[in-house]
């Protein structure tokens, strides 16, 4: 019955963590796909709920490790990083580190559909392993089992300027240099109705200068601004725009 690529007991490992209650382990990676495929069986739950909880453990378990860590920082401060850190984008990374994609018990159609690389049942995965092992082991396990990766993650984010408002920024630097607004376009979705990703694309012009992906609409223009802000600290401005600058 069990759809998964490998075994709960091999991911405990990757974990550092042994469930009392490894039926909750099991549930925790069952995607709600699973649970359609076996419709009428009570005894196979999907992890919606874990993820319920898991999602606000990580909420302050982020929090606490910002509020200490940053002394000086304000609210505001603090409110973007904690939001950079608990993005889908963001906790899809950390569940990737830990290999979850391999362990979940998916049905059928979303594994044909690349369900186990989806960003979206990534982070909602992370969240309810993070909600069992809240109710296996409480908070400490928790922080001793997530922490490392998330002050990784944390560095990337401050060194990467990922908690800034790229869309924001790449608007005024492109106002500054240019007069010129970035559009934003949605040029294709992946994923079923329910659980949608989104790819966007990011012109100047007729030019388009990067693109993104993301979970909603918004995080996808996001990807899409921070991606073309890399592009531009790297490589500058295409050379069409400084053509037509000099002819202006």
């Amino acid at each position: 019955m069990s759809r998964s690529a490998r075994t709960g007991g091999s991911f405990e490992k990757i974990l550092g963590i042994s469930f009392k209650d490894p039926a909750l382990l099991t549930q925790a990676l069952t995607h709600s796909s699973f649970v359609n495929e076996y419709e009428g069986d009570d005894e196979i739950r999907d992890n919606e709920r874990l993820e319920f909880l898991g999602d606000a453990v990580i909420d302050i378990v982020v929090a606490d490790m910002l509020y200490r860590r940053f002394p000086e920082a304000s609210e505001g401060q603090l409110t973007q990083l904690r939001a950079a850190l608990v993005r889908t984008e963001s906790l899809a990374q950390i569940a990737a580190r830990f290999r979850l994609g391999e362990f979940l018990r998916i049905g059928h159609g979303e594994e044909l559909s690349g369900g186990r690389e989806r960003l979206s049942n990534l982070c909602r995965g992370l969240e309810a392993v993070v909600g069992a092992i809240f109710i296996d082991r409480g908070l400490d396990a928790v922080v001793d089992a997530v922490m490392p990766f998330m002050l990784q993650l944390l560095e990337e984010t401050i060194a990467k300027r990922l908690h800034i408002d790229a869309r924001s920024e790449l608007q005024e630097l492109t106002q500054a240099r240019l007069n010129m607004a970035p559009n934003y376009e949605i040029v294709g979705t992946a994923g079923p109705e329910h659980d949608i990703e989104f790819r966007v694309e990011v012109a100047l012009g007729d030019s388009v200068i990067a693109s993104g992906s993301g979970g909603s609409k918004r995080s996808a223009a996001q990807a899409a601004a921070r991606a073309a802000l890399d592009r531009l600290e790297a490589k500058g401005f295409p050379g069409w725009i400084d053509d037509d600058r000099g002819q202006a």
